[in-house]
């Protein structure tokens, strides 16, 4: 578990990294625990030594950020699906309730649950040839989990016309439709997201804190009770058959990998 979200700090920075780069890290029930795991332990060291942590970026390995949940599973066992639903909405959760600013550092795909992780940080920074988006209802799955983080970050009229259409975009249309904060050329995207990391280690750590603690309280982002009650509808529609059904066209239409030629 510990290799599929690594943790480093580097002079006030920290960073989270989804691990599972042949996968496009992809949200296994196994990812999303270490994901949580991480959280709580920059939580709980903010906590132990104020101002050793102040700034946190999320990142993924390899061509992606996270192509989302790994819906596979789904097929095989519904149930566990659930159980995932619950543990990566309440890892929502505690990374938008980090008393420090939150980046999303977003490469190749942002999808569903991975574009959830996105728009749950306080910035994000993508490159035109990302793609993001919640195709969720294109499957037969509802994406709660994801949309109260959508509500507060475009807006609930946005949010719906989004939700309700699925699909994904590209990074100009992102940042058009609120989705993130910056798009740059992608060999810059390293260097950009340094810079915001100095911009914000520059400011008032203890400003910074209550800030971002009212501006919570202000959108409702304290209310656990929602993260939970989403998590609940979402493994209630997942666990049914239209769901179950469409999944498994879908993933009968995927071309085999033809096996390497000598």
């Amino acid at each position: 578990m510990p290799g599929l979200v690594q943790l480093s700090i580097d002079q006030s920075c920290a960073t989270i990294t989804l691990n599972r780069p042949e996968s496009r890290n992809a949200l296994s029930f196994e990812v999303i625990q270490a994901l949580s795991k991480r959280i709580s332990e920059v939580a709980a060291r903010i906590t132990a030594a104020p101002g050793d942590i102040r700034v946190v970026v999320l990142a993924g390995s390899g061509k992606s950020f996270c192509a989302g949940m790994d819906l596979k599973a789904v097929l095989h066992d519904p149930v566990r699906m659930g159980g995932m639903l619950h543990e990566l909405s309440l890892s929502l959760y505690a990374l938008r309730q980090l008393p420090v600013p939150t980046i999303a550092r977003v490469q190749g795909a942002a999808v569903g649950g991975g574009c959830g992780l996105v728009v749950v940080c306080d910035f994000a920074l993508t490159h035109p040839q990302a793609r993001l988006g919640y195709p969720e209802v294109n499957l037969g799955v509802c994406p709660a989990v994801v949309a109260p983080w959508l509500i507060k970050k475009i807006g609930a009229g946005a949010a719906r016309a989004m939700l309700l259409s699925g699909g994904t975009m590209g990074g100009d249309e992102a940042l058009a439709r609120g989705l993130v904060t910056q798009v740059v050329d992608p060999a810059q995207l390293d260097a950009s997201v340094a810079e915001l990391v100095a911009r914000l280690i520059s400011g008032g750590p203890h400003a910074l804190a209550c800030t971002k603690r009212f501006l919570n309280e202000l959108d409702g982002s304290n209310d656990k009770a929602i993260a939970i009650e989403a998590a609940e509808l979402s493994a209630r529609v997942i666990a049914g058959s239209e769901a179950q059904d469409q999944l498994a066209r879908h993933f009968q239409a995927k071309p085999t990998p033809q096996a390497p030629r000598d």
